[in-house]
């Protein structure tokens, strides 16, 4: 009897593992087809992209082909409305002569590759110190609240979707948010930083997004200019003075 429990104790255990390293581990590493993506789904650029892809490869010598791929899956992707079918990273490996898993080695290793569907308007929070120390949670908590998604959730209108990033090189300006806007495809794509955002300011870009207005992108500190001190500079306010001698030997 006490045998028989501690193996379905044990099972249960092992059974929670397994689900928990499917959901936050492995979930960025393996591909299940769905009807929407699976590798017997037709796809290709489009013919403008297809001059793109000829002035990508162009960059690189004929032996190199491989070297292309991340401007292409970049280029897939904005193509795609986001995000990258196995189907898409087929067809990149085809056009650089590489086998499918060399593409998709990039492809699950590098986070701003998206392998499912994303919004139109993909928001992304930067989650490291500097932006944590500054409010970067609360940023994450208002938007997701407002659009009534989980992380990396996609509204049921298709137009929004929040994710996570981390360091953004922004520091100074901590925190923010970029805006990847995939809403035109490949030729009106976007990709802009929102810096010294706060809850409310967030929540107005979005709504701006909605109404099909840009926000100005940037510090939205009116009180900066770029990475500049609120209220203007305390020093160097001038050009410094230039050495009395240039050359030192001879002074």
């Amino acid at each position: 009897m006490l045998g028989r429990l501690a193996a379905n104790r044990l099972a249960g255990i092992r059974q929670s593992f397994r689900q928990t390293s499917r959901c936050f581990s492995t979930a960025l590493n393996y591909h299940i087809d769905t009807p929407d993506n699976n590798p017997d789904l037709p796809w290709e650029f489009s013919e403008p992209n297809k001059k793109k892809v000829a002035e990508i490869m162009s960059h690189y010598p004929s032996n190199y082909k491989q070297s292309a791929v991340i401007p292409l899956l970049d280029l897939a992707q904005q193509q795609h409305g986001g995000w990258l079918p196995v189907s898409a990273m087929n067809a990149v490996a085809k056009v650089i002569e590489v086998a499918p898993v060399r593409v998709y080695e990039v492809a699950t290793f590098y986070s701003m590759f998206n392998r499912a569907k994303v919004g139109k308007y993909h928001l992304l929070v930067c989650g490291t110190t500097p932006c944590m120390i500054r409010g970067s949670r609360e940023i994450e908590d208002a938007l997701l609240n407002h659009l009534g998604v989980k992380r990396n959730e996609v509204t049921k209108d298709g137009l929004f979707s929040v994710g996570e990033m981390e360091c953004m090189g922004c520091c100074v300006n901590a925190p923010m948010i970029t805006v990847a806007d995939y809403s035109n495809g490949s030729e009106g794509y976007s990709y802009n930083y929102y810096e010294d955002v706060t809850p409310k300011r967030v929540v107005e870009i979005v709504e701006m997004l909605r109404r099909g207005e840009k926000p100005p992108h940037g510090t939205q500190n009116p009180g900066r200019i770029r990475c500049g001190p609120e209220g203007g500079n305390t020093t160097l306010l001038g050009d410094p003075k230039p050495p009395p001698c240039r050359d030192l030997d001879a002074c």
